[in-house]
């Protein structure tokens, strides 16, 4: 057994260490143990992507297949492209409709909640005053309730506002559900920016207005894109909101409200294939807005954990 002192300090403390060989074998055996445990979450990280995409690819390839093909051979590639499923979902079960006010509604309710959100998530996080961790657990608090809870207080005061069954109550609700999220992560995304540059512009002369839109939107862009997106994806498959808030006309309901109807009715009907053509159509915008995002999602995740 050898000592060494610390740095080669003199007058520091003797430091015990292994044999080389004892050394070689500890490196060695922590590099086993390394690469059992990444083995491990590679296999672990392949299966869950089977069981995932799996299904969605099933979902996709059974909207090219005639019924009868879906029914005989379920598992079986399409041997001839029936593109007419498409159609007859987009047309004939007004799934274009549904398709169009499902836009609107995801659109205007995303850009009301960043907005909001982050005007409130800005001042919670950069300003004290009396009241602030109230507000703040406020909306915290409103995490801990699920939507179950609130339906039936949402559809009287919806009601009583003569909003129920419209476009615009349903994005006004939406707006009121993603808010407590959308201000918890931006209050403590906010948190982890410089104040300097802020300051700065304060000195320079720039309004708080100024401030927030100029300076420091721009710096929370990650954070912003990432949220917004987790509201895309939450909003766009709602199915509880709408289903009890949207009842009234047809024309007004949103691609979850008109995927469940297709379900009923092409079960009824047996076009097989166009219910699957329907669910691809209400499927594949989410899938290519997180594929196309999916680094934005990553960076805003992460960038609080690395300021």
């Amino acid at each position: 057994m050898t000592t060494e002192t610390i740095d080669g300090a003199p007058g520091s403390a003797p430091r015990k260490s292994g044999t080389p060989a004892s050394d070689a074998a500890r490196w060695k055996w922590r590099r086993s143990e390394g690469g059992v445990l990444n083995a491990f979450s590679h296999v672990f990280l392949a299966v869950w992507a089977l069981m995932v995409g799996l299904p969605l690819l099933w979902a996709l390839w059974s909207s090219f297949k005639s019924s009868g093909d879906i029914l005989s051979h379920p598992l079986s590639l399409p041997t001839h492209l029936h593109f007419e499923n498409w159609s007859h979902a987009w047309s004939k079960a007004n799934m274009g409709q549904y398709f169009i006010n499902t836009i609107i509604v995801v659109g205007f309710s995303t850009a009301g909640t960043m907005l909001f959100g982050s005007m409130a998530a800005y001042v919670l996080a950069r300003f004290e005053f009396p009241g602030n961790r109230l507000i703040y657990f406020t909306f915290v608090a409103g995490m801990a309730f699920p939507v179950v809870m609130v339906l039936v207080p949402l559809f009287f005061v919806t009601t009583n506002l003569g909003i129920i069954n419209t476009l615009p109550g349903l994005i006004l609700v939406y707006i009121a559900y993603s808010l407590p999220f959308t201000v918890f992560f931006m209050t403590s995304f906010f948190r982890t920016l410089p104040t300097s540059v802020a300051e700065a512009a304060l000195v320079d002369g720039a309004s708080h207005t100024r401030t927030f839109f100029q300076i420091m939107v721009p710096m929370a862009k990650p954070g912003i894109i990432s949220i917004g997106i987790f509201n895309v994806l939450g909003q766009w498959n709602q199915y509880l909101l709408p289903l009890v808030l949207n009842q009234g006309d047809t024309d007004k309901w949103v691609l979850t409200q008109g995927l469940a109807d297709l379900a009923v009715q092409q079960g009824y009907q047996g076009d097989w294939g166009g219910l699957f053509a329907g669910l691809s159509i209400a499927m594949l915008p989410v899938l290519a807005v997180y594929i196309v995002f999916q680094r934005q999602v990553q960076a805003g995740l992460t960038a609080g954990a690395l300021k």
